[in-house]
């Protein structure tokens, strides 16, 4: 992927990745950016589910993989193993020896039946750390069932407060709950590596996309729980803050992210009414909350009068937070993202781009050195590859 790939903070750390679709490679792939080394552990003939998920694809022929498949699997190394078979089950505990880490999204209790399980495995690696992505949990009413991100936001409330207030509940546009639920599988993993150094002992990771979802719901539970009221849907705007939402403007939106008083005060004055932000009832966030209804036409009126790169500008200068509705394409080719390093293009053309870590360590962005890898492409002579 690149010629200097420093840092690599888990350099001489083995990870063996048994897991498939997104939760689980997107934590393999962020520990591959940190420099551990991830073997993928894929289903001969067709690997991960997420290497059919296109179009688009990258490559031609049989060669070729869907770009959902790159976007969480770069920098790790791939075997295909058939774990029902007794060889395969031999394989997986051989690696297992030599692993730290081992990630795994297997429904509960399947792999079990293979003996390839957190007391099995830590019973030949007691220094193994062990992490199961699972979609409800080890126990509990719900554990039987498998785990897919559009039922886990409907399920764990995300979708009662996404969507236009009286429509249709929606999911969010991307799977942030498998992508939350990799995030908190890698900050447990390190915890866990961080304390074995001081005891010598892995541990028992279960990490349930049900459990992630609850905890992400974050103000709008303590809402729930404090308020003792539902929250609902309520489109772009913010149930604790005024102005905090979409606004039409006379060419297109803009979202405008009032979150104090006096970033209030001062979007009033740009637009040329101060008087405003005196108002009794608009002066503070919470009376601002309690005539959201009357102040929003109000400054709906106001938005519409000007176009989108003149508010940014305006506001920008205001130090008010203001922002355009870009589309991804846009995204793309904007001016920061590629100030910041943020799209990793190649001149190895078989190598496709790719969004880059967003962490920075002392200036310098821990990409993982290897592109997404083909299916079983680092077995050499039926065993597997020494470490690139």
């Amino acid at each position: 992927m690149q010629t200097s790939f420093l840092p690599q903070m888990l350099d001489g750390v083995r990870v063996l990745d048994l897991s498939r679709v997104l939760a689980g490679p997107w934590a393999g792939q962020l520990l591959a950016d940190y420099g551990a080394d991830v073997i993928k552990v894929e289903r001969p003939g067709s690997g991960d589910d997420t290497r059919a998920w296109g179009p688009p694809w990258w490559g031609k022929g049989a060669d070729r993989v869907a770009a959902y498949f790159l976007c969480a699997n770069r920098g790790k190394r791939s075997l295909a193993i058939d774990i029902a078979s007794p060889e395969g089950i031999s394989q997986v505990r051989e690696l297992a020896l030599e692993a730290d880490i081992l990630i795994e999204n297997y429904k509960v209790g399947q792999l079990a039946k293979y003996g390839l399980d957190a007391a099995s495995l830590q019973a030949i690696n007691p220094r193994l750390i062990y992490c199961s992505i699972t979609g409800y949990g080890q126990d509990g009413p719900l554990s039987h069932k498998a785990g897919y991100d559009f039922a886990i936001q409907a399920e764990a409330g995300l979708m009662s407060i996404t969507g236009d207030k009286g429509g249709e509940p929606q999911k969010v546009g991307v799977a942030v709950t498998d992508l939350m639920t990799g995030l908190y599988a890698v900050t447990a993993i390190l915890a866990s590596l961080h304390e074995r150094a001081r005891t010598g002992q892995g541990r028992v990771i279960d990490a349930s996309l049900f459990d992630v979802q609850v905890a992400m719901l974050a103000n709008q539970a303590s809402n729930q729980l404090v308020g003792r009221t539902n929250p609902t849907r309520m489109g772009n705007a913010h149930p604790n803050i005024v102005p905090y939402q979409v606004f039409p403007t006379r060419d297109g939106h803009m979202v405008l992210a009032v979150g104090n008083d006096g970033q209030f005060a001062r979007f009033c004055e740009a637009a040329g009414h101060a008087d405003v932000a005196a108002d009794p009832r608009f002066a503070t966030n919470p009376a601002r909350v309690a005539h959201r209804a009357e102040l929003v036409p109000l400054l709906t009126g106001w938005t519409m009068s000007r176009s989108t790169a003149d508010w940014s500008g305006l506001l920008d200068r205001a130090a008010v937070p203001c922002s355009p509705i870009l589309d991804i394409e846009q995204v793309m080719a904007h001016p920061h993202v590629k100030a910041r390093g943020m799209v990793l293009e190649s001149a190895d053309s078989s190598v496709p781009p790719m969004i880059a870590n967003p962490m920075r360590f002392d200036g310098q962005r821990p990409t993982a050195p290897l592109p997404p890898p083909a299916l079983d492409g680092d077995r050499q002579g039926g065993r597997w590859s020494d470490r690139c």
